[in-house]
């Protein structure tokens, strides 16, 4: 199953504009693809071990390996190409 790290804070508007997006493919691709939200400020670690510089970041894994990554405010026709190209 493709996974999506949604790298985020409390802090970063484009991160606030995206919430909807997400939570909209989080219900639309139930089953399908996975969704973890992972706030910068509590997980450094994780973050850091990801390379994630901005925010918000979005990485794409499929068999817990990095297949893409979107950085910055998207839209929705954007993340729907590229997990079908994952798939």
């Amino acid at each position: 199953m493709l996974k999506v790290l949604d790298f985020w804070a409390e802090w970063c508007g484009p991160c606030k504009f995206m919430e909807p997006l997400i939570e909209d493919l989080e219900k639309d691709l139930a089953g399908k693809v996975e969704f973890e939200k992972i706030n910068v400020d509590e997980n450094q670690d994780k973050a850091a071990q990801f390379q994630v510089m901005s925010i918000p970041t979005y990485i794409f894994l499929k068999d817990d390996k990095e297949v893409d990554r979107i950085i910055g405010a998207t839209g929705k026709e954007n993340f729907v190409k590229i997990i079908s190209k994952h798939e």
